[in-house]
């Protein structure tokens, strides 16, 4: 069946794209993807300009994009397609030199598997310092052991050396002291400084897994809801915490991203 030449039912077409009857049903009732037309007996079919939509509407999805970002780009007349194809592909592009970049991490870690090579609870406590608690990192692998990031953030760890542990500790520590120090200047959440920071905090994350601005205000909120971290920034300086999760959400904002309504993504 060629959705050029005929125009479709709703469970031809889900067949056809292989997707759900539920999942176009779903499209149609928030104006993503509708049928245009009726057969004589009423029943609402796609029309091919009707296909060539929902094409798009998966290709944008796999690419990991929200509904309502498809429905505003596919909808909004001065949105060049071409150009945001294009810049979709090189995303794409990126995306899958990161995972080409995991997939040799987890090789190597399966190659060294049996040396040892992971930090023993001591070596981290030397090199993380006298507050590392090995527990975290139990509590963590409980909570998100199953995701994706997870897995990413593993295979990467598996190939450090000591010298890396080292740089990472020596690099959070300088950025935190900066940080600090422009709450103490006043740098107002929304400024271009602080969007500069809330991005090279997305940075300093992203080296362990894929990291969406969405993500990032997920991990924010944990700032200020849980004790720890509220502690561990605050011991900087007093409401560092609460500041730079002001900081990555006006960050968010300016990048299209509504912090109060993200989710992890």
């Amino acid at each position: 069946m060629d959705e050029h030449t005929t125009e479709l039912t709703v469970g031809a077409a889900a067949r056809l794209l292989d997707v759900s009857v539920r999942t176009l049903h779903h499209w149609d009732a928030i104006g993503l993807a509708s049928p245009s037309e009726r057969t004589w007996a009423g029943y609402r079919i796609y029309t091919a300009a009707d296909m060539q939509r929902l094409r798009r509407v998966l290709i944008f999805r796999e690419l990991g994009l929200p509904l309502a970002e498809i429905g505003r780009i596919l909808d909004d007349p001065s949105v060049d397609l071409a150009v945001e194809l294009a810049e979709q592909r090189a995303s794409l592009l990126t995306r899958i030199d990161q995972l080409q970049r995991v997939v040799s991490a987890v090789e190597r870690m399966m190659e060294t598997t049996t040396m040892g090579k992971k930090l023993t609870a001591a070596e981290q406590a030397e090199i993380l310092g006298p507050n590392w608690n090995p527990d975290w990192e139990a509590e963590a692998q409980q909570r998100w052991g199953q995701t994706d990031e997870w897995a990413q953030s593993e295979a990467i760890k598996q190939t450090m050396t000591t010298a890396d542990w080292q740089r990472v500790k020596d690099d959070t520590e300088a950025f935190e002291a900066e940080l600090a120090v422009a709450f103490t200047r006043g740098v107002e959440p929304g400024s271009q400084e602080a969007n500069m920071l809330a991005e090279r905090h997305r940075a300093s994350i992203g080296q362990w897994f894929d990291m969406t601005i969405e993500k990032q205000v997920c991990i924010s909120r944990l700032y200020v809801s849980d004790p720890r971290f509220a502690a561990h920034y605050d011991e900087r300086a007093d409401g560092l915490a609460a500041w730079l999760v002001e900081v990555i959400a006006a960050g968010a904002f300016a990048r299209g991203v509504d912090p109060e309504t993200a989710e992890w993504q």
